[in-house]
């Protein structure tokens, strides 16, 4: 009889357990608190937590709502101090669930800042299904199903139509891989990429390209660009082991149509890298792209492109760099040209460590080939923890903003104020009240109203004109940006594509096609004027945390039906100015195509002594320079100095012998002058 007590017993407890482990047989919950003994389940479906992969393993419950009430599910309860959990929630059946919401680190108690909070509102008679995930963490906690008061969302201002794609690994990426100025899906899987190639009516060809056996995969982040020079895109992956180049092999074969072929060669540089954010730019204007990647726990990591094949490469402090982000914890670098002197400054967003490895960076690019730490004059060393940072130019006043995007306590919203500092504006902004943080923050017009959008943690806050930002109802996911069925507004690529709704709006896309520059014009800032005022953007890339989305500008211009003019600074130093554009149109702008002419009443009114020069080369006129950008280039054409205009005298003691021109660009003219250094 106490052999039949025990087996009877310990079958009830396995029962039990097993109730819990698939979605056919999960739990139905009541209001209360509930207790999770281990998460050795079925695994969570989607990700409705929109951040890192799903656990192994996941423990199912659900609930049909009697009546429609705000709910909440939450382990941020007293004893689950030192937990760290994750939640989806899902409403329809076991073959098809749909998220409602997820939730990582939503909790605020003492010790339980990494528990999870879900609260959202119910729909009389559906069926939903809890899963707490195993990604963090297998052990047992407790857990409370409570009402709750939520606020109903918004209504989406931008909506999208789900589209499916072929072969989808991660991260995503949204390039053009084969030049025909479409851009297309890109993805990694183990030894190989997937390409979804668009064509010219929105559709995509799949292609499967087999890679070597990477050292490293692309866990963290990935970056495009074409470091060997070839004309097609090469990738950079980051993981925590280390970095690894994928070099695109491409041949070419024509008759009536273009077909692509491709491989990759792989370089995985012997350093120790545990790297984050991996960025391709032209660190030392030389025309060939250079690559970035971010060190988790030591100094950041470089590669100077040797123009042979090579890379050279460069830990911060090692005796022969320049001080770009030190101390570790350096979550991701964006390249923007905030203090508009056309050369591209760098950004660091930082996370965790001690006090002042928390501090974000900024770094002013001298346009000597060195940089300047300006983060606390600039007021941008903020201990806010932050892995990415969206940068755009928000109320359209030339200058580029920033929004700092919190990982963990609140977002800053950050105006540029021209004079090379910036305010925070956060409060009455919008990202005050926005609760939700994230690893993902990049900026895009994504209504084509002419003002520049926020995609943060999968949510779209609409710029409304004002600096003030409404965040969408929907989650759509985090990933890539980019206009992936050639209409003239942007999709997105959350492994998912996302096709946008809207047609209202005119626009303008820009393919920059360098010469003397990196072929994708990397590190441009192009700049477009409509009755709206003058736009911006810059070329980056690499930016966010972890994807990589369009390298091409892509402009709204809301009801606007003309633009008088685009201009393009590239980073060798060349502009080209072309007006009244076709609107609604793709425009690729080949480098040096629409070159600016001779500025020639200010030429005859400028003069440089003494020369030749061997230490400060002085300006005279009586022109007001104001505004005016001052560069120095060599006999090869090499841009060696850049500069704001400050005062008449320029410093050349640091340039070598040799023959040299000094450019004074000013309102879209510019005037060449050649001097001697001794």
């Amino acid at each position: 009889m106490k052999k039949i007590t025990i087996l009877l017993l310990f079958t009830l407890i396995i029962t039990n357990l097993q109730a819990q482990n698939t979605c056919n047989t999960a739990v139905e919950i009541t209001m209360g608190t509930h207790t999770v003994v281990e998460i050795n389940g079925d695994p969570a479906p989607e990700n409705c937590v929109q951040q890192y992969n799903n656990g192994s393993f996941g423990e199912w419950y659900k609930f049909t709502a009697t009546v429609a009430e705000g709910v909440e599910i939450t382990t941020d309860i007293p004893g689950n101090e030192g937990k760290d959990t994750r939640i989806h929630i899902y409403e329809g059946n076991c073959n098809n669930l749909v998220c409602v919401i997820g939730d990582d680190d939503g909790g605020v108690g003492s010790g339980r800042n990494l528990t999870s909070v879900a609260a959202f509102n119910t729909v009389i008679g559906t069926t939903y299904y809890v899963v707490f995930d195993s990604h963090w963490d297998f052990s047992g906690f407790n857990f409370e199903f409570n009402q709750a008061t939520v606020v109903d969302p918004p209504t989406d201002v931008v909506t999208f139509t789900n589209q499916s794609v072929a072969n989808i690994g991660s991260p995503y990426i949204v390039v053009d891989m084969n030049n025909d100025h479409l851009d297309d899906l890109v993805t990694v899987s183990t030894n190989q990429v997937n390409i979804n190639y668009q064509k010219n009516d929105g559709s995509f060809d799949n292609v499967v390209v087999a890679t070597p056996i990477a050292d490293h995969n692309a866990s963290w982040s990935i970056a495009a660009g074409d470091l060997d020079g070839n004309g097609y895109l090469d990738l950079l992956y980051g993981g925590g082991g280390g970095a690894t180049f994928m070099l695109s092999n491409v041949s070419e074969t024509s008759n009536n149509t273009k077909e692509y072929t491709s491989d990759f060669t792989e370089y995985s540089p012997s350093i120790g890298i545990f790297s984050q954010r991996t960025n391709f730019i032209d660190i030392n204007n030389d025309g060939l792209l250079d690559a970035f990647v971010c060190h988790d726990v030591n100094s950041n990591v470089y590669f100077i492109n040797d123009g042979n094949g090579g890379l050279i490469t460069h830990q911060v402090n090692d005796g022969n760099s320049v001080d770009l982000g030190i101390l570790g914890r350096n979550y991701a670098t964006l390249w923007v040209d905030y203090d508009n002197d056309q050369d591209m400054d760098m950004f660091i967003s930082k996370c965790g460590g001690s006090a002042e490895a928390t501090k974000n960076r900024m770094y002013e690019n001298n346009g000597d080939g060195t940089f300047t730490d300006v983060s606390i004059s600039s007021n941008l060393n903020s201990s806010i923890q932050t892995w990415s940072s969206a940068w755009g130019d928000f109320d359209n006043d030339g200058l580029m903003d920033v929004l700092v995007g919190a990982s963990n306590g609140s977002n800053e919203l950050m105006h540029n104020n021209g004079d090379g500092t910036f305010t925070d504006i956060t409060a009455g902004s919008g990202f005050d009240t926005f609760n939700v943080t994230s690893h993902e923050y990049i900026a895009h017009d994504f209504n084509n109203d002419g003002y520049v959008d926020v995609y943060a943690s999968g949510y779209i806050l609409t710029n409304n004109g004002d600096m003030t930002f409404s965040p969408s109802g929907t989650n759509y996911g985090r990933g890539a940006v980019g206009d992936l069925n050639n209409d003239g507004f942007l999709d997105l690529f959350t492994g998912t594509l996302k096709i946008n709704n809207n047609t209202e709006g005119n626009w303008l896309n820009v393919n920059t096609i360098g010469t003397d520059s990196n072929s994708n014009g990397i590190g441009a800032r192009v700049e477009i004027t409509s009755n709206l005022g003058t736009q911006i953007r810059d070329i980056r890339s690499g930016t966010g945390f972890k994807y990589m989305s369009s390298l091409t500008a892509h402009f709204g211009i809301g009801s606007d039906t003309t633009i008088q003019s685009v201009t393009v600074y590239w980073p060798s130093g060349n502009v080209d100015y072309i007006e009244n554009p076709t609107i609604n149109s793709t425009m690729n702008i080949v480098e040096g195509s629409a070159a600016l002419a001779v500025n020639e009443e200010l030429l005859n009114k400028v003069t440089i002594n003494p020369n030749p020069v061997n230490n400060e080369l002085v300006i005279t006129t009586n022109e007001n320079l104001e505004n005016s950008v001052i560069s120095i280039f060599d006999i090869q054409g090499k841009k060696v100095l850049n500069s704001y205009f400050e005062s008449n005298t320029i410093n050349v003691e640091k340039l070598d012998s040799g023959i040299y021109f000094l450019r004074i660009f000013n309102n879209n003219k510019e005037v060449k002058l050649k001097f001697i250094k001794q």
